[in-house]
């Protein structure tokens, strides 16, 4: 590898944004990644990190995918031209995913939620899942195996240290 894409990879910064309510909320049984349709400020916001997908949420309109709710800060450096911060924006599948969650949505109880938003080369892309709501006795008990695997690893880590 030359000395140039060692330094550029090197120097490489890798945006995500992050659904921190998602997988709290929901038990996500399939994930799909999608394109999505945005303007050229809308890109450059996302790629400064001033994106927020956790109010965001996926709808299904006359055999399109729309994204509802996602909130992209105006571009700091752009003119009158600056998009909308929170306008619906078209999700882009191919048929058979659109079709297999339009079926999912259509039988109800399922709720498609973003669960990441990041750059794949220079493309934007969202990864959503499909999505079945937690009650609260789920996210208690989700809590509880998070404290027994934690006490676990400690106890471990004290065991090892001896």
């Amino acid at each position: 590898m030359s000395a140039a894409k060692a330094n550029k990879k090197a120097g490489k910064r890798y945006t995500e944004i992050r659904n921190s309510k998602a997988l709290r909320d929901y038990s996500i049984e399939d994930r799909f990644e999608a394109g999505i349709k945005l303007q050229g400020t809308e890109v450059k916001a996302i790629r400064a990190g001033r994106a927020q997908i956790n109010d965001a949420f996926g709808r299904f309109e006359k055999g399109e995918l729309w994204l509802m709710n996602a909130h992209i800060d105006e571009y700091a450096f752009g003119s009158f031209n600056n998009h909308d911060t929170r306008r619906t924006r078209k999700l882009l599948l191919h048929k058979h995913e659109l079709r297999k969650i339009a079926q999912a949505l259509q039988i109800g109880g399922y709720a498609l939620v973003p669960l990441r938003m990041y750059f794949k080369e220079a493309l934007v892309k969202v990864e959503v899942g499909l999505g079945v709501g937690k009650k609260l006795h789920d996210k208690r008990d989700d809590l509880r195996k998070r404290v027994v695997t934690m006490e676990m690893k400690q106890a471990l880590k004290h065991a090892n240290r001896r």
